[in-house]
């Protein structure tokens, strides 16, 4: 048993729980929008009340993905306040070089998905998508929406 500090009996240990964020991948994101634009209880909708308590962060690529496809890049970019948007920086780059020089062997990743799969590993994320050929690399950590 432990020691007695000044008569108090020793605190029991407890663990934390580590609640990983999750990175939102832009078919996510694209997916979210029209649902909610619909008014519509679609996969994304219906996969939202799992993500309580977890941040959730979108890519700066994925930023620029929606906005390079928004008819009114000002309310897109207004939908996306609600998350943190995460920035790249040399860490991102150093692992997404990595992810590239790996991905090279196989066929189906793009240059985006290899920024994303390099930002959740330096974030300890999970990633949220519709894209398994592009995440199955993380396993347990791409969560799929539909």
């Amino acid at each position: 048993m432990g020691q007695r500090l000044g008569g108090q009996e020793p605190r029991p240990r407890t663990e934390k729980t580590v609640i990983r964020p999750v990175l939102l991948d832009a078919s996510f994101l694209i997916a979210l929008e029209r649902e909610t634009a619909r008014r519509e209880e679609g996969p994304a909708r219906r996969f939202l009340p799992s993500l309580r308590g977890r941040q959730l962060v979108v890519s700066i690529v994925s930023v620029e993905e929606i906005l390079e496809g928004a008819a009114d890049e000002d309310a897109a970019l207004a939908s996306l306040q609600r998350f943190a948007i995460h920035g790249l920086h040399l860490a991102q780059a150093r692992r997404c070089a990595l992810v590239q020089r790996r991905a090279s062997r196989r066929m189906g990743e793009g240059e985006n998905d290899a920024w994303l799969v390099a930002t959740a590993q330096s974030l300890d994320a999970d990633v949220l998508g519709a894209d398994r050929i592009a995440f199955e690399r993380l396993g347990g950590r791409y969560l799929r929406f539909r």
